[in-house]
């Protein structure tokens, strides 16, 4: 791109990190970066409505894009600072700053002389994708509100502030509100060495959990006695209790209220409007062929396991949503001679990483060197990313719990690449075990799978992350696209050549032998259908709370009711998971995209050859027809790129019902 334009050339001059200023010490210095760009961000817009003469994309539409690229600086940033930042101050300040950009997106979307001037740009002759990027932001206008009277306009953007500030509350809960629990040295019985060796106990006998995700975790699967897991999952689904019930309701009206301003019947028909999906009803129609695909499944599942628990435990009645876990690993050690616990040495975090990263570069043909450049903590590793010797990208992995560091496991952009401009940059924020001289970080299974999914969604914002415009570049997709490549990488987990070329133990070097890695993913594979079933609560849960008038309507009750409808574990009272439910402030109505894209990306996977999924021709094509489009074309058009149609189910009900799952269930 060209930076002939004296006003965007001056945003590159810039400092592009916020940390290179101090940012991520002093809120003070976080203040100023983000004041400067959004200043760049004013400046370009204002040169925008002063374009005199027909409008183009060469004199508008750059200029407004200029303005996008500013916002989303200031906005990434703030926002992984309000994150990470060890500082609480800094955190504090992070999250006034993403609020000051939010406040600024706002405004821009319900600016009447912006939307005009974009409304005027010739179209005539472009590319697909500029035409797509005009056409895409004039509809995200009019659904914000633009096409409306100035006292309607100014009442939307207070109520836009307003849920912005809610949310980022909410967030903020969550993230600072970890729990503490004491254990007895007899409760700690089932849990791996490693995990023993970290947790002593003080002068009184007494060991402390927190809530954070690798004391919690390996609590919920391998702890032998009930009343422990029970405290672990009471003090972990009301983190951010009670503060947030009230915060969510104020958000669920706030949000209602938007969209009955703007003509919807509820906030869920206004989040889908733009959308693959379209409308809520659509989403129902969904949810309704998961729950027929997953009904029948789900209970051979539970019927196997509640068995299976009896057998251990006569006079068992039921098994609670604490057990569920738990349950779910002892039957796979009887039905599969597979324990979880026993491939966790071959998989110490720096060796996954390794792993993960080797996998990726074969994969997508690209090269990732370890960079001497500072990120926003000294625990951060930063990684350069070359493409034929082509510096193509950065990205950043923050990867261990730290004291007021979200406990979850998400990516990030940092830097919103802009061909010709920036390079994209973007982040891991998660919290797996390790990250201390003592610690290999041993992990289980399912978080090296964690890792393949969010390395996913960073493949995506690097590679997708050259587009001729900001607007366009990395995770542009429609939202219910986004889960897409992120669920697709983590498939990758099943190979077993793949496997072996990382999974190592940890103090012999032994490979780990294939048949138990056979024997881990059978196990893995054991509870399909129960997942489907959990994603279809979760999912339910965040539809029906804004696809209906919040007025009255009783969160503890909603939440127990929908469960009970969906799950067959039995409900424990003091349950406020939607307290810590964080999801809803991101995806609120739309978390059915993880379910809906698996649907998607298990049809991608089936598309590579399973005798050389790293080397066979369906990796270039996925770089080049999805994931380098970023945002440029509809989801749609993705899809039937790479594909050749529109996606088909039957992938996913292949994968939710293999062979061995009949087999077994057959032979019970």
């Amino acid at each position: 791109m060209s930076t002939a334009d004296p006003l965007v050339a001056a945003a590159v001059t810039l400092d592009l990190h916020t940390w290179e200023t101090g940012g991520a010490t002093s809120a003070e210095a976080l203040t100023a970066w983000v004041s400067a760009r959004l200043a760049a961000h004013k400046a370009a817009l204002a040169a925008l409505l002063a374009v005199e003469g027909p409008r183009t994309p060469a004199n508008s539409l750059r200029l407004y894009d200029a303005a996008i690229e500013q916002l989303n600086l200031a906005g990434a940033q703030a926002g992984v600072l309000n994150s990470v930042a060890t500082a609480s101050a800094v955190r504090d300040q992070a999250q006034l700053e993403a609020q000051r950009v939010a406040m600024a997106g706002s405004a821009l979307s319900l600016n009447r002389a912006v939307y005009d001037a974009l409304s005027a740009i010739d179209l005539t002759g472009v590319g697909p994708a500029t035409k797509h990027y005009v056409e895409r932001t004039l509809l995200s206008y009019r659904l914000s509100g633009v096409d409306k009277d100035q006292p309607t306009r100014d009442r939307l953007q207070a109520l836009h502030e307003q849920g912005t500030r809610i949310a980022l509350e909410f967030s903020r809960n969550i993230q600072e509100g970890a729990k503490s629990i004491e254990a007895t040295a007899p409760e700690l019985e089932g849990l791996p060495a490693d995990y023993l060796a970290r947790h002593a106990a003080d002068t009184e006998g007494k060991i402390a959990l927190t809530t954070d995700p690798p004391d919690m975790q390996p609590v919920m699967t391998f702890a032998a006695s009930p009343a422990l897991r029970e405290r672990m999952f009471l003090a972990y689904n009301t983190r951010a209790y009670p503060a947030n019930q009230k915060l969510l309701l104020d958000l669920l009206a706030t949000r209602q209220e938007i969209a009955t301003v703007l003509g919807f019947r509820s906030w869920a028909d206004l989040a889908t409007a733009d959308q693959m999906m379209g409308s809520a009803a659509n989403v129902r129609t969904f949810l309704a062929k998961l729950d027929q695909a997953s009904r029948d499944g789900a209970v051979r599942e539970h019927e196997l396991i509640l068995d299976f628990a009896r057998s251990r435990q006569p006079g068992l009645a039921a098994i609670d949503i604490t057990s569920r876990g738990y349950w779910y690993e002892q039957f796979r050690r009887s039905a599969f001679d597979f324990d979880s616990q026993s491939v966790r040495p071959y998989f110490p975090y720096a060796q996954v990483e390794a792993g993960v990263l080797a996998t990726a570069a074969r994969l997508f043909k690209i090269e990732f060197r370890l960079s001497t450049v500072p990120g926003w903590d000294p625990a951060v590793s930063v990684f350069e990313v070359y493409d034929g010797g082509e510096h193509v990208g950065r990205f950043y992995l923050d990867m261990h719990p730290r004291e007021g560091k979200d406990k979850w496991f998400s990516a990030a952009p940092v830097v919103t690449g802009v061909r010709g401009r920036y390079l994209p940059e973007a982040g891991l924020i998660c919290n797996f075990p390790g990250g201390t001289a003592d610690d290999p970080g041993l992990m289980q299974y399912s978080d090296v799978v964690t890792f393949f999914h969010e390395f996913g969604h960073l493949m995506h914002a690097i590679l997708g992350g050259h587009t001729e415009w900001a607007g366009l570049s990395g995770f542009a997709t429609e939202g219910d696209f986004i889960e897409v490549p992120s669920q697709m990488l983590e498939e990758f987990f099943r190979d077993e050549k793949l496997l072996q070329s990382f999974a190592r133990h940890y103090q012999t070097g032994e490979i780990l032998p294939v048949e138990t890695i056979r024997k881990m993913k059978l196990a893995g594979s054991f509870g399909r259908a129960d997942w489907v079933r959990s994603q279809l609560y979760y999912t339910t849960l965040s539809l029906d709370l804004h696809d209906q008038d919040p007025a009255g309507l009783d969160l503890d009750a909603t939440t127990r009711r929908l469960y009970q409808g969906l799950q067959p574990w039995t409900w424990l009272d003091g349950n406020r998971m939607y307290a810590s439910f964080g999801h809803l402030t991101g995806y609120s109505s739309n978390y059915y995209t993880y379910a809906f894209d698996k649907v998607i990306a298990l049809d991608f996977f089936a598309q590579f050859d399973p005798a050389d999924l790293l080397g066979c021709d369906a990796g270039a094509k996925y770089r080049k027809t999805v994931l380098e489009q970023g945002g440029s074309k509809p989801g749609r058009e993705l899809v039937r790129d790479f594909l050749g149609r529109d996606e088909e189910f039957s992938a996913f009900s292949s994968w939710l019902n293999e062979e061995f799952q009949s087999e077994l269930l057959a032979a019970h």
